[in-house]
């Protein structure tokens, strides 16, 4: 996709589950996704950004790139588990809840392969 990036990071291993099962963390994404908001809003690369997120580690990577004029948007789910911290919402410049009638507007229409 144009103007598209995916960040991975790492998985720790961190023990397992009441039952057994591998427990494992993901690392290192939201440190590089900070720091490409910083990188591309200093070197005026950008001037909107989207954070599909919710944590408030985000916040001072949301304020070095507003001081460099990029408007931030952030887009939460509306689970009870999945509402962004109030620091992060008052931070960003506008923000909007994703709804099940958002996903169904946005998703691709399945391709039927030809061989």
């Amino acid at each position: 996709m144009n103007s598209f990036t995916v960040r991975k990071g790492k998985l720790q291993y961190r023990g397992k589950t009441d039952d057994g099962k591998p427990l494992f963390e993901q690392k290192r994404v939201d440190v590089a996704l900070a720091t490409d908001l910083v990188m591309h809003g200093t070197k005026r690369l950008i001037t909107h950004a989207i954070l599909i997120t919710g944590d408030s580690d985000f916040i001072p990577a949301v304020e070095i790139a507003q001081s460099e004029g990029v408007h931030i948007t952030l887009f939460y789910g509306n689970g009870e588990n999945s509402m962004p911290h109030d620091e992060l919402m008052d931070a960003v410049d506008s923000r909007h809840m994703i709804t099940q009638e958002m996903i169904d507007k946005w998703k691709r229409e399945e391709r039927s392969e030809t061989i």
